[in-house]
């Protein structure tokens, strides 16, 4: 293990962030001088980032809180073109209207992360739709294009694995690689930037920017990547059943969100406390020695920190409530996920697979029938076993809702409107 001289590699080492960096001694005694400014860069793709993009967050967290300054470049230029890294098709061309309100979303989470500002270590968030649109694509191929080599980038693996697998590459998205080297070179020259992170899926990519900055007359610039998350059973960090764990309270409530860390694997525990939270590594490693049911209060910690540092700390006090009233006391909790419903169709009946349908608990009545036969959906605690039940206002609880549940961990309220 390599010992770093600057606050922002122990961290990123002890915490476990560090997949690879291109020339380690250099960048710490950037880092060291507090004089590292780094950048990430987050197309705009969706109207939120999702957990997935936690690492990447929080390296750029540890950056500023290391006196280093940190830039968020939002990908509006970008994500016109589409990033073919890990794809096997081409990703949708979204419109110009769409990527700015993706882009409104997105920048909602990074206020809860990093300070901005004008100061030596506040943050930044260009967009690097500044520069890109301006291109003109004749000086584009002389003063950029020129330098790279198309062996080099047929042999990148966002092209080679497209190839080898006989799925087209449009030409557009042949270019993303050059456009993204390209940022690289233009933050150096604007804010000094002399490093660029990303998963380690995106290493080839970061590597096209410093050589690019290297043929373009900057000083030398650097990579690090982060190793792909995932869980012990294998699965991308991010992703669950019911789809994305989305950042944006208005896309995951932060019970949600509160729910989803407190269901991590216990194999999992420690390893997301240090990468998720901020909390001491003796308190983790106090937390990691838990076994049995006390690893329970690991997991608490787990959420409550990583819940906070989202959505603040009466979001997550709120949160932690809302589960013991629903999980230890067995009561229906107001603060509960809910989904509208209009009176008049629940005074009509609403058929129960439609229902968990509506709740978002199920995808389909076909999925909602399965769960039926395992014994998996319950109405207000009752395991449902008739397919051709409806609820109605009968089933409506002294608190004026119906609570669905798939299995033990997952609640939906149902409330007339």
């Amino acid at each position: 293990m390599t010992a770093f001289k600057s606050d922002f590699l122990k961290v990123l080492q002890e915490r476990g962030f560090i997949h690879q960096i291109s020339d380690p001694d250099s960048l710490d005694a950037l880092a060291a001088r507090r004089e590292l400014t780094a950048y990430i860069g987050f197309d705009c793709t969706a109207p939120s980032l999702h957990v997935g993009s936690m690492v990447q967050i929080m390296c750029l967290y540890w950056l500023q809180q290391t006196g280093n300054k940190p830039i968020a470049l939002m990908g509006g230029g970008t994500t016109r073109v589409g990033d073919p890294s890990g794809k096997d098709e081409t990703r949708k061309i979204l419109s110009i209207e769409d990527i700015e309100r993706n882009k409104d979303g997105i920048k909602q989470v990074f206020s809860q992360f990093l300070k901005f500002g004008d100061g030596k270590s506040d943050a930044v968030m260009p967009d690097n739709a500044e520069w890109l649109t301006k291109l003109n694509w004749i000086e584009m191929l002389r003063d950029i294009g020129r330098h790279f080599s198309v062996n080099r980038m047929l042999a990148m693996d966002s092209v080679k694995l497209r190839l080898e697998r006989d799925q087209e590459m449009s030409f557009i998205e042949f270019n993303y690689m050059i456009l993204q080297a390209y940022d690289f070179v233009v933050l150096n020259q604007r804010y000094d930037c002399r490093l660029q992170m990303g998963g380690s899926d995106q290493w080839g990519n970061i590597v096209n920017g410093i050589d690019l900055g290297r043929r373009m007359g900057a000083p030398q610039l650097h990579a690090l990547t982060t190793p792909l998350i995932t869980t012990s059973s294998g699965e991308k960090m991010g992703k669950t059943a019911s789809g994305a764990v989305w950042l944006n309270a208005d896309m995951k409530s932060p019970y949600e969100y509160w729910q989803f860390w407190r269901n991590t694997d216990d194999a999992d525990v420690a390893r997301f406390l240090k990468l998720f939270t901020t909390l001491p590594l003796d308190e983790i490693a106090r937390l990691a020695t838990l076994q049995g049911a006390e690893i329970n209060e690991a997991k608490k910690a787990l959420a409550d920190s990583a819940t906070t540092l989202l959505h603040g700390v009466d979001a997550a006090r709120t949160a932690a409530e809302t589960a013991r009233q629903t999980f230890e006391e067995g009561t229906v909790a107001e603060n509960l996920p809910s989904v509208e419903i209009p009176r008049a169709e629940l005074d009509a009946g609403i058929g129960v697979l439609a229902g968990f349908v509506r709740a978002g608990l199920v995808a389909s009545n076909g999925e909602a029938r399965r769960q039926i036969r395992g014994g998996g959906l319950r109405v207000n605690d009752v395991a449902v076993t008739d397919e051709k039940m409806l609820l109605t206002p009968a089933d409506l609880t002294p608190e004026g809702v119906i609570k669905l549940s798939l299995g033990k961990k997952r609640h939906i309220l149902l409330k007339p409107a």
